[in-house]
């Protein structure tokens, strides 16, 4: 029962990584209908942020949370409004194939400065350690990643839900042509939620950095299973984001802790989740029906 239950912990807390990733990608894809493959990208550089400003500046981890996401949602405006909004009148292939120049672009000049190399990064002195919780002792910063992610995810949905900023975002993000119809700009909202789904992705980078090797690369693999994600919860369904975001850390944590004898169905749980869901609902678990059209 211990082994389990710390698989589980292991698995929220890979969770927390996909949900914030899968939400940012989700908000993104709603209001644009823009694929965003450099989602990978701006997480690395999240993590990439906070490693430069405390090796170059000696800025910490705190200030790096905050100064970091503004930064690349500043920076994720930018390249919206200089390319992005160009092509959405087009077919989607030509965004994601811009997006996706832009995620090797990105890699390379960070390779470039930093090569290939993994760069070490502590985590905050308040942060080492491990926590007892009664049954097995937890690493504290992954217990602080599982409760910051959950109210970044209460944060946002409460943001959502409950202000008239939020509930125009949200009409716009999972009913853009029915938003318009109503008399709304939805255009005039596109940036600011561009960038603030690039935010998301860059405090997953933060975050991940005292955790795990900070790295070009780093995003490169994981953005492919938040896409997963993505699919899995319903495409446009922030609340299916976030869930499926918690959920497949799970599967995967417990797939590979009892099937580590069969490391092909391990490395692809995810896949195979997908693909079931797929069947089952073509819309995913909460998409909306035209979205399987």
């Amino acid at each position: 029962m211990t082994a389990f239950l710390q698989s589980t912990f292991n698995g929220l807390v890979s969770g927390a990584f996909y949900a914030l990733l899968a939400l940012g990608l989700a908000v993104i894809f709603g209001m644009l209908r823009v694929v965003n493959f450099a989602h990978g990208a701006f997480y690395m550089l999240g993590a990439f942020g906070a490693y430069v400003l405390l090796a170059e500046a000696g800025v910490p981890f705190w200030a790096a949370l905050v100064v970091v996401p503004l930064a690349l949602a500043l920076l994720g405006m930018a390249l919206e409004r200089a390319f992005i909004h160009r092509l959405t009148r087009l077919d989607p292939l030509y965004n994601f194939l811009l997006t996706f120049g832009l995620t090797l672009i990105l890699q390379d000049l960070v390779k470039l400065r930093y090569g290939v190399q993994s760069s070490p990064y502590e985590a905050p002195a308040g942060l080492r350690g491990s926590v007892d919780l009664g049954i097995f002792d937890f690493p504290t910063y992954r217990v602080f990643i599982l409760g910051f992610a959950v109210a970044v995810c209460v944060g946002v949905w409460w943001a959502l839900a409950r202000t008239r900023v939020g509930m125009v975002v949200r009409a716009a993000t999972e009913r853009p042509e029915l938003t318009r119809a109503l008399g709304i700009n939805v255009g005039r909202w596109i940036t600011p939620v561009f960038g603030f789904g690039i935010a998301l992705a860059g405090l997953a980078g933060v975050l991940a950095a005292p955790m795990r090797a900070v790295n070009p690369l780093m995003g490169a693999d994981l953005i492919i299973v938040v896409f997963a994600v993505v699919v899995i919860g319903g495409l446009g369904s922030i609340f299916g984001s976030v869930t499926a975001g918690f959920g497949i850390g799970m599967v995967q944590a417990w797939a590979e802790a009892y099937l580590s004898a069969f490391p092909i169905v391990s490395q692809t749980i995810v896949f195979i989740v997908m693909a079931a869901v797929l069947l089952w609902r073509p819309a995913g678990l909460f998409g909306r029906a035209e979205a399987a059209a």
